[in-house]
């Protein structure tokens, strides 16, 4: 079974953490969001949303279609200056025509069925020269080996039929190109960015977050049982390792109005 988005019982699990350094770093290298209007589109928990107010935004309002994960942003976030939320989709995300500088979109468009609608509705709200930022992650970033580094590879060694999700779900990195140049951006560049996800205390830190699905839509399609027979191998995997300090491999496509 697919994660419920709209389940409230979910609506903390992209809530619980802070974007890390490694990404700030990329966005500043990028351009930075220095006094700029932000739309974090699909923001579940609303980490990014006020990650980019910390890089300096002007304002920055978090999308999400789901009124459960808004509800996680909001608990998470607080009452902040220059951030709101606001129910909407991806494709109608209901801002005014050239009213942002950045559209953000992380680990989104492997949820959708339209990258062309999405990429559109994008170009539409943004502001001359404003950008399009896409993170997500390919089938070639996902498949590195499992690692203590890299937990999702234990999860395909174990149970070999998410990886046909993956395959299934993951957007290429020509199909992004293309959406984007089709909705009249331009000069696409392609980066590659190796993201701190978290930093566990030892293996049964590990076990707990697995158990607990936190931010990870794949384990909502492993039943309990074998949610725990993931966790088990996964643990046993990793041995008698201390400190583990799991990342993961995204895409970055940025591409301008």
């Amino acid at each position: 079974m697919e994660i419920d988005f709209h389940d409230r019982s979910n609506r903390m699990t992209y809530a619980r953490r802070t974007a890390a350094d490694d990404w700030a770093r990329l966005m500043r290298a990028l351009g930075g969001g220095e006094g700029l209007r932000v739309a974090d589109v699909g923001c579940g928990g609303g980490i990014y949303s006020a990650a980019w107010l910390d890089l300096g935004a002007a304002s920055v309002v978090g999308l999400d279609f789901s009124a459960a994960m808004l509800s996680g942003a909001r608990e998470n976030c607080g009452d902040r200056d220059r951030l709101s939320f606001r129910q909407a989709d991806a494709y109608a995300t209901g801002l005014d025509d050239a009213s942002v500088d950045v559209v953000f979109a992380r680990a989104l468009i492997h949820h959708l069925d339209d990258l062309d609608a999405c990429f559109a509705e994008a170009a539409r709200v943004l502001a001359p020269s404003g950008r399009l930022i896409v993170q997500d992650r390919t089938i070639e970033d996902v498949t590195r080996p499992g690692s203590p580094s890299h937990l999702r590879g234990y999860f395909f060694e174990r149970f070999p039929f998410l990886l046909d999700s993956e395959r299934a779900r993951r957007p290429s990195s020509a199909a992004a190109v293309r959406a984007m140049t089709g909705a009249g951006l331009h000069s696409v560049e392609v980066h590659t960015l190796r993201e701190t996800r978290r930093v566990y205390g030892g293996a049964e830190e590990v076990r707990q977050d697995l158990l607990a699905r936190t931010g990870r839509s794949i384990l909502h399609l492993l039943d309990d049982e074998q949610l725990g027979e993931l966790a088990d191998f996964v643990v046993e995997r990793l041995g008698g390792a201390g400190g583990v300090r799991e990342c993961d491999d995204w895409t970055v496509w940025v591409a301008t109005k």
